[in-house]
């Protein structure tokens, strides 16, 4: 079995249609006696956004979710898991995260901790350690983390390179990453290169040239850091935009520090996500509302850096759709685990229990523009996640306890 999720990168446009009890094979698995079941799927159970459906079953076959309803309704399998009262979610969908790294920055978040402020800067002391580090060492670090995460209920996630900044290390970052996931992104666009620094023109053209065309077969994504102290306007739009010329889809790291551009770019090129938006003028929120770029929250990195907190209540209340993700990085954000970003963005985010698992689920899924994970709906990928608890409103409601009982991926029970 391998470490993190295995993905597609061409999902179906829709989920198939509804299995009848007289097709589902014998040979599947129901699992049966749950509490309270979250689709995502607002057609089903109790019409709202989640789909919620109480004493619930779900019949999976093969990679597949191939029938969900009331116990009482299921059809007969072969095989069978009582739930035991508990409730099942869909696997948590991770879309940002920078997980080929070497190095520590623990003398960084002391710093920190103390009253020094975080700035971009800080990433040159990882670029430093990955550069040094060997092939198996940074296959083992991904390898640990994705462990984590998938103890945690992850099922999905996304990963980027950005810590080698020179065209071998970057190319073999993400050839990496595709060892455990197709959700790979190229981020040499991180910051400016310390080799580069007195040259930052230089190093746009050695991202759009020879390190793009090093990297593009590996990946599926393009981002960049549009930030003081990173990449203007200007620089970002030229990155993205040779990136698109090479089949990669733009992502962005936007507005996280400041006010900035990058939101506005982020929909002017139709990027999947704009990922942070902690600093928005309402014409942000205005071009998020009327677009199709998902604004992905990462609660995790105000948690470790003590920054005001993204507003999301006024993004839900525009009609944004949200994602919410860990940022797992070793600088800013350094955790794998998706119910401590839903207590965050509960607590201190404003948003509702169910909106925060939606973000974590759906809205994830909806980041990386997926229709086959995320929800828990005949067609889907057999994604799922049994919490030791009644209600996902758990996962908020009990910061810190570790409440994942079990998790399924592609049809296999993994933890």
């Amino acid at each position: 079995m391998s470490s993190g999720p295995e993905t597609t990168n061409n999902p179906p446009a829709t989920p198939a249609p509804a299995t009848t009890n007289s097709a589902v094979a014998a040979a599947a698995t129901a699992i049966t006696n749950i509490a309270s079941l979250v689709t995502n799927d607002p057609s089903l159970g109790d019409g709202s956004p989640l789909g919620l459906i109480q004493d619930a079953a779900v019949v999976i076959d093969g990679d597949r979710i191939v029938w969900v309803g009331e116990t009482s309704k299921a059809p007969a399998t072969d095989n069978r898991v009582d739930a035991g009262g508990r409730a099942v979610i869909p696997g948590f969908v991770d879309s940002h995260s920078h997980l080929v790294f070497a190095g520590d920055r623990t003398a960084e978040f002391n710093a920190r901790m103390s009253g020094q402020p975080y700035a971009a800067g800080g990433i040159r002391t990882t670029v430093a350690a990955t550069r040094a580090a060997t092939d198996e060492a940074l296959d083992a670090n991904v390898t640990r983390y994705l462990r984590e995460a998938l103890h945690q209920g992850t099922t999905t996630f996304e990963t980027k390179s950005g810590y080698g900044l020179t065209v071998e290390d970057e190319a073999r970052a993400l050839r990496i990453a595709a060892r455990h996931t197709d959700e790979v992104t190229y981020l040499g666009a991180h910051i400016v290169s310390p080799d580069y620094a007195d040259d930052p023109a230089g190093y746009v053209d050695l991202v759009t040239g020879p390190m793009l065309d090093a990297c593009a077969p590996h990946a599926r994504w393009i981002d960049v850091f549009c930030e003081k102290g990173a990449f203007d306007g200007d620089q970002a739009r030229a990155i993205l935009t040779a990136g698109k010329a090479r089949g990669l889809h733009p992502r962005i790291h936007a507005n996280q520090l400041s006010h900035g551009p990058g939101v506005q770019l982020a929909v002017e090129l139709d990027a999947a996500s704009a990922d942070h938006c902690t600093h928005l003028t309402q014409q942000d929120v205005d071009a998020l509302a009327s677009g199709s770029t998902v604004a992905t929250l990462l609660p995790g990195a105000e948690f470790s850096t003590r920054a005001e907190w993204p507003d999301a209540r006024r993004l839900l209340d525009a009609g944004v759709t949200v994602a919410l993700s860990t940022d797992c990085n070793p600088g800013s954000s350094f955790t794998s685990s998706m119910p401590f970003c839903i207590a965050l963005a509960v607590r201190d985010m404003r948003m509702t229990p169910d909106e925060a698992l939606w973000s974590a689920t759906a809205g994830g899924a909806a980041a990386l523009r997926r229709t086959d994970i995320g929800r828990l709906t005949p067609g889907s990928r057999a994604d799922l996640t049994l919490l030791d608890a009644p209600s996902h409103v758990h996962l908020a409601y009990r910061p810190g306890v570790p409440l994942v009982q079990a998790v399924w991926r592609r049809g296999e029970r993994v933890v």
